[in-house]
């Protein structure tokens, strides 16, 4: 399993924010770190996640999915600090 995050930008107006949150909670293993970031758990890659998530989200929003897994510092976050050292562990 790897961890991804996604980071997006719902632009069009009447934005269908739980569309892209239920979708985004699919994938079991997730954490809401900041308003318009999440950290996901699964075996896809970034491409299948971001295609799958397209489905969700209109033409002219925006969305950012990259592989992580590496260092990573916060502050002030969503997500539980104990949730996110266990799911982005340092490599």
């Amino acid at each position: 399993m790897k961890s991804y995050i996604i980071s997006y930008d719902l632009r069009s107006p009447g934005r269908n924010y739980n569309a892209l949150y239920d979708a985004i909670k699919s994938y079991g293993t997730w954490g809401k770190v900041t308003e318009s970031t999440w950290a996901i758990i699964t075996t896809q890659s970034a491409a299948q996640i971001r295609d799958y998530l397209l489905k969700h989200i209109d033409v002219n929003d925006r969305i950012f999915v990259i592989k992580s897994g590496g260092e990573a510092a916060w502050r002030n976050v969503i997500a539980e600090n104990d949730w996110l050292k266990k799911h982005l562990p340092k490599v």
